[in-house]
């Protein structure tokens, strides 16, 4: 019996990621968990925070995705100087004393923010409209970004010397808060042969945005079920200390929790995990492997839980 077609064409993209995954392999060694993390943020057309020490190959990972998906990437070096102009573009006079609109680095398909912690606020802030609306204001007219539109963000941990907070409006726009860490003593082994040899792998272009365009499609049209919606508006509204019903760990711990663009995006992404693993609905365990990097940078703790030695991944996981 033949499989409906859009089965067959659901199975094609699912094996396509499978294939990028396997190209990514060859220049990021380990962080698989990153990878998919990273790659369901994009079918989502959500927008990834990666969060890790300088030298885990953050740049690098996002560059080589960027790489193996055919698409336009822009990278943009956050530091104590730079200014909004540098990242949206700005209006100059022209030979002909006409004002011209030239674009900043943010028009691309694959924005690389490096060390986006690195710059004051009002820098940051010009990134918020190009995120929720894909599109940049300068001197009053406004500029439609290119499509797809992603920005891949890499940050500090906040503890260094010489790093801003993420204003918490710009935080809720990010999807996914994707933590790096220190590779295994064998995967570092193999980092350091790679790198140190002569000739270093080159990824070729696997998916194309035609390919994440009926990706992305396919995820929206996905069925879920009202157990998993009410599972997920559950887990997000237990974060709030106002909630009549949150646990005490949360009253206990927690000055705010996650508002309702978590509840969005956990059940998106809990369906494209699902999809990228062969389901074709989302379960509780999709949810549960999705709830971190969607619930960790959207909730606040206070201070006992800092003098407890709470991280917000701990008490997301208490939440359970």
């Amino acid at each position: 019996m033949n499989e409906p077609k859009e089965i067959t064409e659901a199975k094609a993209i699912i094996q396509k990621f499978q294939e990028l995954r396997s190209e990514i392999s060859k220049v990021i060694i380990g962080q698989d968990e990153v990878v998919e993390q990273l790659l369901i943020s994009i079918l989502c057309q959500g927008h990834s925070l990666l969060v890790g020490v300088p030298g885990l190959a953050k740049t690098l990972l996002i560059n080589t995705l960027s790489k193996c998906l055919g698409l336009q990437f822009n990278r943009i070096q956050f530091t104590p100087d730079l200014m909004p102009s540098d990242i949206i573009g700005a209006e100059i006079l022209d030979e002909n004393r006409k004002f011209k609109f030239i674009p900043g680095p943010v028009f691309a398909n694959i924005v690389l923010a490096d060390e986006i912690n690195r710059t004051p606020p009002k820098t940051q802030s010009a990134l918020l409209e190009a995120m929720q609306e894909k599109a940049v204001t300068a001197a009053g007219h406004r500029y439609k970004l290119p499509l797809p539109f992603f920005v891949l963000a890499t940050q500090n941990p906040i503890e260094q010397e010489g790093t801003y907070p993420l204003p918490e409006a710009q935080l809720d726009r990010f999807m996914f808060n994707i933590v790096l860490d220190y590779p295994s003593r064998k995967e570092e082994i193999e980092i350091v042969k790679r790198t140190t040899a002569d000739i270093l792998p080159t990824p070729e272009t696997i998916l194309t945005s035609e390919h994440i365009d009926k990706a992305s499609q396919i995820i929206r049209q996905l069925p879920v079920t009202d157990v998993i919606y009410e599972y997920c508006i559950d887990l997000v509204r237990k974060t709030r200390p106002t909630e009549s019903k949150a646990p005490e760990i949360t009253k206990k711990f927690l000055n705010w929790g996650a508002g309702p663009r978590a509840s969005q995006y956990l059940v998106m992404a809990a369906k494209a995990y699902g999809f990228l693993h062969g389901k074709f609905t989302p379960d509780f365990e999709d949810v549960r492997k999705m709830a971190l990097p969607v619930l960790r940078h959207r909730i606040v703790r206070n201070y006992q839980a800092e003098a407890e030695g709470l991280t917000t991944d701990d008490l997301v996981r208490k939440l359970f």
